[in-house]
């Protein structure tokens, strides 16, 4: 990422207030954010279970951003189409969770969105090296997923520079690298230092200590070159 591009921030409605869901929403466009990460659990894939595309179709009429769907789910492919029709604009599958990742990311493309594919912090960069030319955006988690409010882990920085490298090397810098896990203003900087382009934020943007536009704002010129 040339360092004059904009930092794009993913607010993690998993952290919102569910009694308030659409009013977060509609904050975090409000306050600048680039599009929402909506996390999708099974209580399989990860213990967790979260929403599904109910949820993505009640949140659709309060934002205009695109809705990126992080799915920690097992066999991903099954939930696809009611997604689509729910008003994803991306999906980002697990390789850990995709028994056949290259047919499932082009069924995401055939489908008319973006695809993407997220990897573990215990899964290698080279498990989805075959896969590159045909995502749209690779996800390095750091941290395990399934929690929200875990702290980043720190070996994980060097792993997002590998990233860089790996997709600088296959002609796919344009490709967005997504960061998601402890993403905070104090390490910010240093993810994107590292080679990201894209933040996921969570319990850093909503939480009961500053407004959301607050918490933005500050992960944004954390992130950003001088």
């Amino acid at each position: 990422m040339s360092r004059h591009e904009r930092i794009k921030i993913a607010p993690s409605i998993l952290s919102a207030d569910f009694a308030r869901l659409g009013e977060q929403v509609a904050e975090a466009e409000k306050a600048g954010a680039d599009c929402l990460h909506v996390d999708v659990m099974d209580g399989r894939f990860v213990p967790p279970i979260t929403f599904g595309p109910i949820i993505v179709e009640a949140i659709r009429p309060h934002t205009s951003l695109p809705l990126e769907i992080h799915m920690m789910v097992e066999s991903p492919e099954r939930h696809f189409e009611q997604l689509r029709d729910a008003g994803a604009d991306r999906i980002i599958v697990h390789q850990e969770a995709s028994a056949h990742l290259h047919l499932a990311m082009g069924q995401i493309r055939d489908l008319g969105m973006e695809s993407g594919v997220a990897v573990n912090p215990g899964t290698s960069l080279s498990a989805v090296e075959d896969v590159i030319s045909d995502m749209d955006l690779l996800l390095v988690m750091t941290v395990n997923p399934g929690w929200g409010g875990q702290p980043l882990i720190p070996s994980m920085v060097d792993k997002i520079g590998r990233a860089r490298a790996m997709l600088n090397g296959a002609n796919r810098a344009a490709a967005t690298l997504e960061v998601d896990g402890g993403i905070k203003a104090d390490n910010a900087r240093l993810v994107v230092d590292a080679g990201a382009s894209q933040l996921v934020a969570g319990s850093a943007v909503y939480n009961d200590s500053v407004s959301v536009a607050h918490a933005l704002a500050r992960i944004r010129a954390a992130a950003s070159p001088p």
